[in-house]
This record gives C-alpha cells, structure tokens and sequence, in this order.
C-alpha cells in the first residue's frame, strides 16, 4: 500500500465491515482512505462476519473502550448437521449427522436455555490471548489449552427463520458474548451439531446498521468529494457514550476539571459515569470527556479529549 500524508481526523465512523475481510484489514483500508494518522477498531469481527464495526480516529481512539464494553445485535444462520472446527463456515469438517424433524416449539424450548445469564467457555477459534498470544494462532497450529468459563448475558435471542438444516436467529447480547458458541451449543442439544454459517453484526452500542458506510460507498464519495465529504459521515467522539447522562460545566469549573480535579456539579447525578460538556453557543456544547460520580458527588474526570 502506498505511503500517504497523514491528517489529524476526529471522530467515529460507522463501518459496513464486508466478509472475509478481517477488522484489522477493514481498520488500514478506511484508515488509507481518510489519510488518518491516528484510528482504531473496537472489537473484533470474525472475518466471515459482516456489519456494524465502529472505527475511531484520532481524540475518539480514547473512548473506544466503551464501545468494546457495549451490548451488541447479531442476526446470525446456524447450519445444522455440520460441526467444524472452528464453530464456523471457515473451519474445518468434524463431524456430519442427520437433522431431525423440527418444529418452531422444539427449537424455543431448546432456546430458551439461551437466553438470559449464560456460561459460555470460549472458542480455541477466539481472538482471547494467552500470554500474549491468540487462542486462534494457537488452534491453528493443532494446541488446545484450557480456557475458563464465562458468564455473559443474552438479552433476547429471537427466532426469525426455520428451514430443514438450518435457522436464523436475532441476538441481543452483552460483550463477550460468542455467537459460535451458541451455535454449537444448540447443535449439542438438538443432537445434529451446528456451526455459524452466516454472521451480521446489526448493532454495536448506540451505532445501528441503518448508519453504517461500506468500504466501497467511502471510495466512491472521496472519488466525488474529498476529504470533506468524508470527514462529514463522522460521528463525534461523545457519540461512543451518547447514552450515558450528560453534565454542562461553566468556563471555570472546566478549567479545573482540564487541570485533573473533581468538581461540583449542581443537579448531576449521584453515581455511576457521565459525559462532560462545557458551555458553548452550540445546543450541545463542547465535548471534554468522561466522568465518574464519587461519593462526595463531585465528578472526577477519567478520559477527556486533548485541550482546544
């Protein structure tokens, strides 16, 4: 890839990431096209997977850890009658059984095991690292080890098509959950074996697919407007947290906040994290970054944005 003069960019861009591209890989094509010199991802997608992939750039590289920390929507295939290695479509054929007549009340009832806190173990196949190191570079080279269970929460696991060998499920879930792991799991139960055959990702946080740009449209709107045009589809960094409470400071009690110091705050709430604004002649003020209540109900100042 050619070298490029990189631009300081701001903000959150919502990627459409394509199939068997991997999120690194749709992470350095955007970040080429933007000429960015700063951008990251926030959280893996399996390469065969598609959908919502939340880029950031430059001061909202800061925040990307509570878009990792974010409830995510799948609509997921499960093929029933094929396990593979791996839980997917990339890995390879273990084992191959017959199906059994199914109907839409068997299926709930298997489920409805699924849905609400969960114990998953972990794929060999996942992208956890064990000193260092990927558990898929691991199962790739034929090591297993030992991985610890986890509890994970499904919020609602809907069933939206049901075919001979196969089926579509919506799922609403918190971090870490595996969707291959429920596939497999539900194969395990149903006696036939399953594995993830289709993957698309509908939501990640506050970012829906209805927002989400593909690789393709970005080339085709720089082809046509440039950086400007571009830089337009970028969310502000505050967006990774738009659903958390926000607090409005005046021109002083910011400038000690920008010094570190936590600050009283008239009407803020009484405890967990918030965005922090200052005043401004827009509607919205000006973004500086995140917050935690403390018991004394002043905000401490935990992740703010470089000092404009």
């Amino acid at each position: 890839m050619a070298r490029y003069k990189k631009r300081k960019v701001d903000g959150i861009l919502v990627l459409d990431k394509p199939a068997g591209l991997t999120s690194n890989g749709a992470l350095q094509e955007a970040k080429h096209l933007f000429s960015a010199a700063k951008a990251g991802h926030t959280g893996s997608l399996d390469p065969i997977a598609t959908g919502v992939l939340p880029l950031c750039f430059g001061e909202a590289t800061k925040f990307s850890q509570y878009l990792l920390d974010a409830d995510k929507r799948y609509l997921a295939t499960f093929r029933l009658g094929i396990s593979t290695a791996s839980g997917d479509s990339d890995g390879d054929v273990l084992e191959t059984r017959e199906v059994p007549e199914l109907d839409e009340a068997k299926v709930e009832r298997v489920l409805d095991d699924f849905r609400g806190e969960i114990t998953q173990t972990p794929s060999m196949y996942s992208a956890i690292k064990v000193d260092g190191q990927p558990l898929y570079k691991l199962a790739r080279q034929g090591i297993e080890i030992e991985r610890k269970p986890r509890d994970v929460t499904v919020h609602e696991l809907v069933l939206r098509e049901l075919g001979t060998d196969s089926m579509v499920v919506e799922i609403a879930c918190s971090k870490g959950t595996y969707i291959r792991s429920i596939a497999e799991d539900v194969g395990r139960v149903l006696g036939c074996g399953a594995h993830v055959s289709q993957l698309r990702r509908l939501a990640s946080g506050p970012f829906d697919i209805s927002a989400a740009h593909t690789l393709e449209s970005l080339k085709q709107l720089k082809e046509s407007g440039g950086f400007a045009a571009l830089d337009a589809l970028l969310e502000p960094a505050s967006s990774a947290v738009s659903d958390w409470p926000a607090v409005e400071l005046t021109e002083l009690t910011a400038a000690y906040l920008k010094q570190g110091q936590p600050v009283q705050i008239p009407k803020a709430p009484t405890r967990g994290w918030v965005r922090i604004f200052s005043e401004s002649n827009e509607a919205c003020g000006d973004f500086l970054g995140v917050g935690e209540i403390l018991e004394d109900g002043r905000v401490a100042p935990r992740r703010l944005v470089a000092s404009r």
